[in-house]
């Protein structure tokens, strides 16, 4: 069983940055590959960003290439979301996951998943 921990969300102006940690401890992290979902209010939770067990391949939303990027620390246990030049559009909460494929986009592929961290971007 994995337990993973979402932290870095916050209020932050349009165009400004911030950076998510996901935290897992209960397993064997390194077995698992890790994704970034966002929830609007009133929205589905949506696809974000994906990551192989290794950093080796990595998928992103249309929404967020080249502004977004995920990457993780095995020796930490942790998966981050760097994320630039943001948007009021990308307010939302955000929730980490770990998933036993090799790497998915599919929500329902996801075996974990954290508590969310909240986003917002405001003036």
């Amino acid at each position: 069983q994995v337990q993973l921990v979402e932290s870095g969300g916050g209020l932050v102006q349009p165009g400004g940055s911030l950076r998510l940690s996901c935290a897992a401890s209960g397993g064997t992290f390194s077995s698992y590959s890790g994704g970034w979902f966002l929830q609007a209010p009133g929205k589905e939770r949506e696809f974000v960003a994906a990551i192989s067990w290794n950093g080796g391949i990595r998928k992103y939303a249309d929404s967020v290439k080249g502004r977004f990027t995920i990457s993780r620390d095995n020796g930490q246990n942790t998966v981050y979301l760097e994320m630039n030049k943001l948007k009021p559009d990308d307010t939302a909460v955000y929730y980490c996951a770990a998933s036993t494929a090799v790497i998915t986009t599919a929500r329902d592929r996801y075996n974990y998943w954290g508590q969310g961290t909240q986003v917002t971007v405001s003036s």
